[in-house]
């Protein structure tokens, strides 16, 4: 190879022109490019050797220039379709002469940089390029204009986003819904997410950080989701919104009822008829009367509202709900088990309204035990819509007016005080209500009050009398019971202050509640038998005892046998669980929250009792909020102790929560 001569190569895939200037040991040779630059190459790196006169590193950029012209793509299809026929392969001398009826050495070029650079209608094959078939070539424009197209979008998703980031309102596209979904599930799920990488290739785009809260971030900022996002809800299977073909049944239902397979019902009508629940609740499953029978005795009656008016087991409305299986109740709001139209409406115990119900009619020993039952499926009118204040003042007043009312809280009574004779073991810690409204966290400890006594003797009573038909009648139902706890030695107890620290140490030791198709005691409710039926608008555990109870008391068949049953409470039980799990990992992070809003705050406090002690680790009881956090202490405390404790640092995001013990100088003096 002479001095002088012009050649080819790459740096980094971009092509390069330089001069030969002299050989380099035995194969290589030293060649300058137009900025002076050496560049040593071996002959295997030179893609192309100008010919023609000697030249020159100041030569190439009018070199450059005069091929310029000549660099159009689209002149090569013409040139594919004269040769495509014959299969007739060429170089870039050949293609030379034919596009520019020229050979000289920068045409000569010029074609070789257009057939090197073609990716469409000719394949390299040594230094010669064969024309590519007319179906590969169509295919291939095909796979062109497809990335072109993902180009487009991904460039127009791009422009869409910095203009939402601006603060422009903008209309994103459905092809804009695959970025952002792996957005959403990237700040959901982490680095556990699938295609993760489509999602960093965002952030990176938009010079954003790579890591799951700044695409949590983006999306905040995006207004796709709002700052406290429920990443809980988000990583369950839980479904939030209703299939149309559930809404489209729920609404036609609405307008025209479906006929009631048990049209023969038991009119209760002219009982009075009390529905006592939290003011916000929607959901009005439960309604209590009181009946004063010839003989002197009182019946009570529990109508528990019927769902199963409205469905069947296998359909549309059935499957959704065994899909969800519960209401779920978050801070944020409720995600119902069935659409809200129908639970919170016809489904419900709608006060003045005639409402189709299962009734559970029982009569009490004085004991408080029972004596008789009956159950039918009714129609009742509900008479009063209470809440547990109105009732707890009534009670408190003894409002004669209502002497059923308080006949009920004296039933109540009775069944408590009888079932701790039978065993049960009674836990009253305090319980939080967490709301969420127009972004104000409000936390409201709900006090253990008659009102809420007597509801929950009620309902107790009610899954008694309704685990008791199914034993009796050998039919199997969702019978729920609990094992006999191991509690510590009486003493031990005793010795422990009365209220929440006593109550957190048997809390401590009870078993979980266990569900089976047959009757099972119900340890801490001191029951032999139980079956819950008290919220079958809300528990699909509830729906099937009912439909069970409904049709032996109609004289059908069951509609589920034993093994099916079995089934689907295995499943049922899974979805209800991973339910639980989300409502009290909403509550914690909404409760953490409140604390980061009131982070000045001092707050008065329990200790109930280690953790680990050996790490000084204790479980503390914010009084005045119900909560119970964990907290490190550096000094001898016992359960019961009472402190102030403040926030030093909590991250609710991350579920960090840091406490410290605020203590007076007297105090840290002793």
């Amino acid at each position: 190879m002479e001095k002088g001569t012009l050649v080819e190569f790459r740096v980094n895939g971009d092509r390069r022109l330089a001069v030969i200037d002299r050989p380099e040991g035995k194969r290589d040779w030293i060649a300058i490019d137009q900025r002076g630059q050496a560049h040593k190459l071996h002959p295997r790196e030179m893609t192309y050797t100008v010919t023609g006169k000697g030249y020159e590193p100041k030569d190439i950029p009018g070199f450059l220039a005069e091929i310029e012209p000549y660099l159009d793509p689209s002149s090569l299809e013409v040139a594919w379709e004269l040769l495509v026929e014959d299969g007739e392969a060429t170089d870039a001398t050949g293609m030379a002469l034919l596009l520019f009826s020229d050979q000289s050495a920068p045409l000569c070029y010029a074609a070789h940089c257009l057939l090197s650079d073609d990716k469409l209608f000719f394949k390299q094959k040594g230094d010669r390029y064969e024309p590519r078939p007319v179906t590969q070539v169509e295919e291939l424009r095909h796979q062109i204009a497809v990335q072109q197209q993902k180009q487009h979008e991904w460039q127009s998703f791009l422009e869409r986003t910095q203009a939402a980031l601006a603060g422009e309102s903008v209309e994103w596209q459905n092809s804009d819904r695959s970025r952002l979904e792996t957005l959403e599930k990237y700040a959901t799920l982490g680095e556990a997410a699938n295609n993760r990488a489509a999602a960093i290739e965002v952030l990176t785009a938009l010079g954003r950080g790579d890591t799951a809260p700044a695409a949590f971030q983006l999306l905040v900022d995006l207004k796709l989701w709002k700052p406290h996002e429920n990443l809980f809800l988000r990583r369950s299977q839980i479904p939030t919104q209703f299939p149309s073909r559930v809404l489209d049944t729920a609404q036609s239902y609405l307008t025209m009822p479906p006929p009631d397979s048990y049209p023969n019902r038991l009119d209760l009508t002219h009982l009075k008829v009390y529905t006592i629940d939290d003011a916000s609740t929607r959901e009005i499953d439960d309604g209590l009367s009181l009946e004063y029978l010839e003989d002197g005795k009182q019946r009570i009656w529990i109508h528990i509202a019927d769902p199963t008016r409205w469905l069947t087991p296998g359909d549309v409305l059935d499957q959704e709900a065994r899909r969800r299986c519960t209401t779920l109740y978050l801070p944020t709001g409720m995600i119902s088990m069935f659409p809200s139209e129908l639970a919170t409406g016809p489904m419900s115990l709608i006060q003045g309204e005639v409402c189709c119900s299962l009734s559970f009619a029982v009569v009490l020993e004085e004991t408080g035990a029972i004596h008789s039952y009956e159950i039918y499926p009714t129609l009742v009118k509900p008479t009063y819509r209470l809440t547990y204040d109105d009732v707890d003042e009534m009670i408190e007043l003894g409002v004669m007016a209502e002497q059923e009312l308080l006949g009920l809280d004296q039933w109540a009574r009775k069944r408590y005080e009888f079932r701790q004779t039978q065993g049960a073991i009674t836990i009253r810690m305090p319980e939080s209500s967490i709301k969420v409204l127009e972004d104000e966290v409000t936390i409201d400890v709900l006090e253990d009050s008659s009102a809420r006594q007597l509801v929950a003797e009620m309902m107790i009573l009610t899954g008694e009398v309704a685990g008791r038909y199914g034993q009796e009648n050998q039919i199997p139902l969702p019978f729920r019971g609990q094992p006999q706890p191991e509690l510590p030695p009486e003493e031990e107890l005793l010795a422990l202050p009365s209220g929440p620290v006593r109550d957190s140490a048997i809390r401590r030791c009870m078993p979980r509640s266990e569900m089976g198709i047959t009757p099972i005691r119900h340890a801490s409710l001191g029951l032999d038998t139980y079956t819950q039926v008290t919220s079958p608008i809300r528990r699909y555990t509830d729906l099937l005892a009912h439909f069970q109870i409904k049709a032996h008391l109609q004289g059908n068949s069951l509609p589920f046998s034993e093994e099916e049953l079995k089934e689907t409470l295995q499943s049922v039980s899974a979805v209800t669980y991973e339910a639980t799990m989300v409502e009290r990992q909403s509550n914690r992070y909404w409760g953490l929250e409140y604390l980061r809003r009131h982070q000045e705050e001092i707050w008065q406090s329990l200790m109930l009792r280690w953790l680990r002690e050996h790490e000084g680790l204790g479980l503390i009881l914010l009084e005045d909020l119900g909560l119970e956090l964990a907290m490190r202490f550096d000094r001898a405390i016992y359960p019961g102790d009472r402190l102030e404790v403040k926030v030093s640092y909590v991250d609710p995001r991350q579920d960090i929560i840091h406490l410290t013990e605020v203590r007076s100088a007297v105090t840290q003096g002793a």
